[in-house]
């Protein structure tokens, strides 16, 4: 996932090896100096309005990409709805015929896109990290997902600026977002 996300032309650090540590795959990529956007954030309450603009901006940049080597979203999500054990049959279908009804689409999904897995060097150039969970899929998924990061940390009045904001600069509704 991360060459495939290196090949989009994004701005991430580079990957310079795969290994195992502690019988455990490991990543090692290039180190970037610099502050997490979270913690400019943090730093800077009195920017958060022009801090989400730029997060909201870089993740369109994202949404703009294409990588068909990429997994699908739609796949992902049945994958883990079929193989929980945690929810009933009932709700399991019930939400496998909401995925299907998902629009299918093509866009670089990061899927933890967070304030903390964007770096800012001193110099104001911007590295997007941690691709793990990068898929491909409709923008409406990766906006929702972010929606509920922020909401599951307990920032309610973030996560409604930030979908608020989002559907006037991507134009995607509340609506289907939430959907």
């Amino acid at each position: 996932n991360q060459a495939r996300i290196e090949e989009t032309g994004l701005n991430v650090p580079s990957l310079l090896e795969v290994t195992k540590i502690d019988n455990r795959w490991a990543l090692i990529s290039e180190y970037i100096e610099g502050k997490t956007l979270e913690q400019l954030m943090n730093e800077n309450p009195e920017k958060e309005d022009e801090y989400l603009n730029m997060f909201i901006d870089i993740q369109i940049k994202i949404l703009s990409e294409r990588s068909p080597l990429l997994g699908r979203i739609k796949d992902k999500m049945k994958r883990k709805i079929t193989s929980t054990n945690i929810i009933d049959n009932s709700v399991k279908y019930e939400l496998l015929q909401r995925l299907e009804g998902m629009p299918t689409d093509y866009c670089v999904c990061h899927g933890d896109f967070h304030p903390s897995n964007i770096i800012i060097r001193e110099d104001g150039e911007v590295f997007i990290i941690d691709w793990a969970h990068v898929t491909q899929g409709t923008p409406a998924f990766d906006a929702a997902r972010t929606y509920l990061l922020f909401s599951l940390e307990g920032k309610e009045k973030l996560a409604k600026k930030y979908i608020d904001l989002f559907e006037t600069k991507y134009g995607t509704s509340k609506k289907e977002i939430l959907r």
